[in-house]
This record gives C-alpha cells, sequence and structure tokens, in this order.
C-alpha cells in the first residue's frame, strides 16, 4: 500500500503532516504537527519552540528595528575603575573571597554577532546549544578553568528582597544614610544598586578608610559588573550584597557555579523572540574553547 505526503505550512509555522492510504478518504485521514521548518519535529521536548528566536529567523522575521542582540558587557568599564592594585586593608578580603580572578578575565569588547549566534542556538529545555555537529554546552569545568572561580561549596540561592530590605542592607553593609538610600532605591525603581553609584561609594570611604565598607562596595560592583550583570546594563540587584556581609565567611559559597546558573538563565531568556538584552557575563561564553 502506497502512501503519500501532503504538506502545508500552518498559521503558527509548523508544518502538519497528512498522511492519505489509497482508498480512504481525505476526511477519515488523522493530521498531526510535526515540527518546524529548519527546526524539530519532535517538539515534545523542546516545547517553547514556538517562541524561540531561530524559528522567526527561519521566516525572516528579526528581534526588532536594530536587528540584533544587546549585550551587557561591561569590560572597559572595569578597565577605569575597577583597580589591578588593592591596597592590603581589602587585598586579604578580595583574595580570600575566590573573586579576585575576575578583576583580569573580562574582555574590553564583545563580539555581539558570534554571541546572537550561539544565543540563537541555545535551548533551555536541554540547556545546552544545538550544533549541526550535536550539543554542547558550557560546564562548571569550564568555569573552573576559564574564570578560576570557586565550584565547591555552599550553592547560594539568592533570595528576594523587598526594597524595605535593600535601603536596610545598605545602611548596614554599605555605610549609606537611609535617607540618601532611600532616594536612590526610588530612582532604581526596584530592588537595584546603580553601579556608578557604588563606585562613588567604593572613591568615599576609600578616602576615609572605612575597609569593611570599601571592600562590601567593590565586591559587589565587580560581580555586577561580570557574572552577576543585569539586562539593564547600569544596575545590579541589590540581593546580592547578602552574598558581602560577612567578609570572612563570604569563601565558603560556590561562587562557580551561582555564575554559571545565571548565564543559563540569562540565555534561556535571550533564545526567546521577545528578549532584546542578553544579561549575565558574555566573556564566559566568547572565550569557550
Amino acid at each position: 500500500m502506497k502512501c503519500s505526503v501532503v504538506q502545508r505550512q500552518g498559521a503558527d509555522g509548523r508544518i502538519p503532516v497528512r498522511t492519505l492510504d489509497r482508498g480512504a478518504s481525505s476526511s477519515a485521514a488523522a493530521a498531526e504537527p510535526v515540527g518546524y521548518p529548519g527546526g524539530p519535529y519532535d517538539t515534545s521536548l523542546l516545547v517553547k519552540y514556538e517562541h524561540h528566536v531561530a524559528r522567526h529567523i527561519w521566516f525572516g522575521e528579526e528581534r526588532g528595528p536594530k536587528k540584533e542582540l544587546k549585550v551587557a558587557g561591561h569590560g572597559l568599564k572595569l578597565t577605569s575603575r575597577v583597580p589591578l592594585a588593592l591596597p592590603p586593608q581589602m587585598e586579604s578580603w578580595v583574595s580570600r573571597s575566590g573573586l579576585s580572578s575576575l578583576q583580569r578575565t573580562s574582555l574590553n569588547k564583545i563580539d555581539t554577532n558570534l554571541v546572537s549566534a550561539f544565543v540563537e542556538r541555545w535551548h533551555l529545555e536541554t540547556s545546552s546549544f544545538h550544533m549541526p555537529f550535536g550539543e554542547m554546552s558550557i560546564t562548571l569545568d569550564d568555569v573552573a578553568c576559564l574564570l578560576h572561580l570557586p565550584i565547591r561549596g555552599i550553592f547560594w540561592s539568592p533570595q528576594d528582597v523587598t526594597e524595605e530590605l535593600v535601603v536596610e542592607l545598605a545602611v548596614d553593609y554599605l555605610r549609606v544614610s537611609q535617607g540618601q538610600t532611600q532616594s536612590h532605591v526610588r530612582s532604581c525603581r526596584g530592588s537595584y544598586y546603580k553601579l556608578e553609584w557604588l563606585y562613588d561609594l567604593f572613591v568615599h570611604h576609600r578616602a576615609t578608610s572605612s575597609w569593611a565598607y570599601v571592600t562590601r562596595a567593590y565586591l559587589l560592583m565587580l560581580v555586577g559588573s561580570t557574572i552577576f550583570a543585569d539586562k539593564t546594563f547600569t544596575l545590579v540587584e541589590a540581593r546580592y550584597l547578602l552574598l558581602f556581609r560577612d567578609l570572612d565567611g563570604c569563601s565558603g559559597y560556590s561562587c562557580g557555579a551561582a555564575a554559571l546558573v545565571t548565564l543559563y538563565r540569562y540565555l534561556g531568556d535571550a533564545s526567546m523572540y521577545s528578549c532584546k538584552q542578553l544579561g549575565g557575563y558574555p566573556t564566559l561564553l566568547q572565550i569557550q574553547p
């Protein structure tokens, strides 16, 4: 018994396959949506492919008027703001935190086209890039070898913080007045601190030799410009300050694992057609061997 396949593209981009057996009427034939042109035919795993940027690119639809993904890269800011030679009063705390390598690992220029090409092949359901030769991903071993961040220790899952707690954290651990902090948080329109504001605190507390506050502002600015970079490109989530309440104990956290989880999350967001920015640490993505 011979069969023929009739393909018609649906409104959602799927190609339904209708198998017509000889001797059977077309009304009795079963129609099943089996996949997307240029994409997966079995979508039981890649359930969000309908919203994936690759599906839209196949039909010539770009992300928006600028037709490219905006990537957060703070390499030049780090070069100008984050000194490599730290005062000895800070050096011991920064070294014990396990984050000192981030001072030297950031690329000053991010290849947006290269990063975008990888993002278009990322699928959040598998946490991997789907390449013509198979799947590949970024691993904890990559984080340890390329960024020299600790991948052993306590896995830190950041808690959500209210704006009231954001103010309290700044007052207690960055030594900023309550009124000034409230005004700043209102200007951020959420539970954030501005990177520029943290830099000003870093300069101010360094001039007054308030080394614990200097170090916290420095570390928060450092992670906010690298492994925890936000899609706004100017803010850092205030909840990361919780990492640095105890400067002697923050070395017990697996910052490498947190960096990888953050990048995975942002890659998943950016692989969707509606997303226009990529957060996280693009250097880790670009320097993959």
